[in-house]
């Protein structure tokens, strides 16, 4: 068997070939192995996040809702404001009559009611009187009677 020149270069061309093969072969399975820790890790934090934003939606959704019930209630609550402010001037506007209609019944009723006080205080005055006088004169005819006795 007679080996060439160009046999035994092929023949280290290709064992340094096999060698750099496998030089690069471990560097490569270790990436692969990254890769795929990394391929796992995204997977996994694409599971999780989809629940994640199901439930950040859900919370979305609840709080929309309650944030429309308090928009409803805040709608109800200004309407009754509404309200309260209409019969506050109906009640403005009845306290003006009635402080109106109580002067104008006091001035009316006032001077007549001086008169009839007047007049009320002058009959028990003399009344009063009438009955001192009674009184005074009975004392006297006792005190002549007890003299013409005595």
């Amino acid at each position: 068997m007679t080996v060439s020149l160009g046999g035994i270069a092929a023949l280290v061309a290709s064992g340094g070939f096999f060698v750099l093969v496998l030089v690069l072969a471990v560097p490569i399975l270790r990436a692969r192995h990254t890769i795929d820790a990394a391929t796992d890790a995204l997977r996994d934090a694409a599971n999780q996040t989809t629940p994640m934003l199901e439930r950040v939606n859900t919370t979305i959704d609840n709080v929309n809702t309650a944030l429309t019930q308090v928009h409803t209630t805040l709608d109800g609550v200004n309407m009754q404001l509404a309200r309260i402010d209409t019969i506050t001037e109906n009640v403005s506007h009845v306290s003006a009559n009635v402080a109106n209609l109580s002067t104008v019944v006091s001035a009316a009723a006032a001077n007549p009611l001086v008169k009839v006080a007047a007049f009320g205080y002058g009959v028990r005055k003399a009344a009063a009187n009438r009955r001192r006088e009674a009184d005074e004169a009975e004392v006297r005819e006792q005190i002549k009677q007890r003299r013409r006795r005595g």
